[in-house]
C-alpha cells in the first residue's frame, strides 16, 4: 500500500509538467494552424457532406509499414443515409510536407506547404479528413485547429486586460482607503451583482453579428476585460488591506521608504502568487464564455470556425449517435485545455507568498 501511494505521488508530481506540455501544444496550434491543417477551413467538398473520418491503411502486400500510410477514396453508396464506401481499387499515399492549398503563414508569408496530405495533388486525389466533414463538406480537423486558434487568441488577452484592470482598481482601493475605496468597491460590487454571462451576451448583442473575425476578436477581448475585472479587484483589495498592516511593511515604512516603493517592492510581490492563481481560474471561464457566445449564435459567425459553433453540430441527433467522438471533439478539446490550465496553474505548487 505504501509503495502504491509513493507511485501515485510520483505520477501526481509529473502532472504539472504534462499539463505544461499540453499547453505548449495548444500554443503551437495557435502559431502553426495554417501549416498543420491540411485544408483551408472554408474549403467545401460538395461531393462529401457528412463524410466519416478517413481510414488510414498501413498494410502493403500483407506487410505492415507504419511509415507509409495510404487512403482509399470514398464514394457515396447511399445518398439518403449518407453512407460512404471506400473504393479499394485505388489508393493514394500520404506524406509529410506536401503541397496543398496556398495560404499566408501568420497572415504575412505566402506558403503552400502543409504538414501532411496526399502526395499526388491532382483532381482525382481524395481528401484526408481525419475527423470527417460537416454538412457542407468542410474538413472538421482543419476547422477544429482554426477554432482553437481563435479561442486562444481571444481569451488570454481578455484575461490579461481584465486582470490588469482588477489589479489596478483593487490596489488603489486597498491602499488609498476612505472615499476611493468606497467608490471603487461600490462599482466592483455592482459588477459582481450582475450575472456575468448575461452581461457578456448583452454587450455582444449590442453590436452587429456579421463582424469580420478580427473585429469580432477585438470586441470579445474588450467585453471580457470590461466585465471580468471585479473579482480580481476584490481579491487584490483584500490582499493589500491585509499586507499593508504586516510587520515587514511597518518596518519598511519606519526606514523612510516612500509609499509607492513599499507598494511595489513589498506588498505586490507578496500578493502576486494569489493573484496569478486567480488569473489561471479566469482563463477557462473566459474560454467557456466565448464558446457559449458562439454556441448561442452571437459570437463569431460562420464561415469562421469556433469551438462553440462547431459544438452546435451536436444538435444533430443522428450524427451524434453515429459518430459521437467526432461531433464532440470540440468539447473534448475544451476539457483538455481547462484541465491542463488547472493542473499547470500556480495554485498547484503549494508555495506561500514571499515575505520581504
Amino acid at each position: 500500500m505504501y509503495e502504491a501511494w509513493n507511485q501515485f505521488k510520483s505520477w501526481y508530481r509529473v502532472l504539472p509538467k504534462l499539463a505544461a506540455a499540453v499547453l505548449a501544444v495548444f500554443g503551437l496550434i495557435v502559431v502553426f494552424a495554417d501549416f498543420i491543417a491540411p485544408y483551408d477551413p472554408g474549403t467545401q467538398s460538395r461531393n462529401e457532406p457528412n463524410a466519416p473520418a478517413a481510414s488510414l491503411h498501413f498494410r502493403h502486400d500483407g506487410e505492415l509499414r507504419f511509415l507509409s500510410p495510404y487512403v482509399h477514396p470514398l464514394k457515396l453508396a447511399d445518398p439518403l443515409e449518407r453512407r460512404y464506401e471506400e473504393d479499394t481499387t485505388r489508393k493514394f499515399s500520404l506524406g509529410f510536407f506536401v503541397d496543398g492549398e496556398p495560404y499566408r503563414f501568420i497572415g504575412l508569408i505566402p506558403m503552400q506547404t502543409r504538414l501532411f496530405g496526399v502526395r499526388v495533388a491532382d483532381d482525382g486525389a481524395p481528401r484526408v479528413n481525419l475527423l470527417g466533414t460537416d454538412s457542407l463538406g468542410r474538413d472538421r480537423f482543419s476547422r477544429l485547429l482554426f477554432a482553437i486558434r481563435f479561442s486562444l487568441i481571444v481569451c488570454p488577452p481578455g484575461v490579461l486586460m481584465a486582470w490588469l484592470i482588477g489589479l489596478t482598481v483593487g490596489t488603489v482601493s486597498g491602499y488609498s482607503g476612505r472615499w476611493p475605496d468606497t467608490v471603487l468597491m461600490g462599482i466592483a460590487d455592482t459588477m459582481l451583482a450582475l450575472p456575468t454571462l448575461i452581461l457578456i451576451l448583452t454587450a455582444r448583442a449590442a453590436f452587429p453579428l456579421d463582424l469580420p473575425p478580427t473585429r469580432a476578436a477585438i470586441l470579445l477581448v474588450l467585453i471580457f476585460s470590461l466585465t471580468g475585472w471585479a473579482e480580481v479587484a476584490r481579491l487584490a483589495r483584500g490582499l493589500v488591506l491585509s499586507l499593508k498592516e504586516r510587520e515587514f511593511v511597518l518596518a519598511a515604512r519606519a526606514t523612510g521608504l516612500t509609499e509607492a516603493r513599499i507598494l511595489v517592492r513589498h506588498i505586490l510581490p507578496n500578493a502576486m502568487p494569489t493573484l496569478l492563481t486567480q488569473a489561471s481560474v479566469m482563463l477557462p471561464y473566459f474560454l467557456l464564455a466565448e464558446v457559449a457566445l458562439s454556441f448561442l449564435g452571437v459570437g463569431v459567425q460562420e464561415p469562421q470556425p469556433s469551438l462553440g459553433n462547431m459544438l452546435a453540430a451536436a444538435a444533430d441527433v443522428n450524427r451524434l449517435s453515429r459518430e459521437p467522438l467526432l461531433v464532440l471533439a470540440p468539447g473534448l478539446v475544451i476539457f483538455i485545455f481547462v484541465a491542463a490550465v488547472r493542473m499547470a496553474g500556480p495554485s498547484r505548487n503549494g508555495s506561500t507568498p514571499p515575505i520581504r
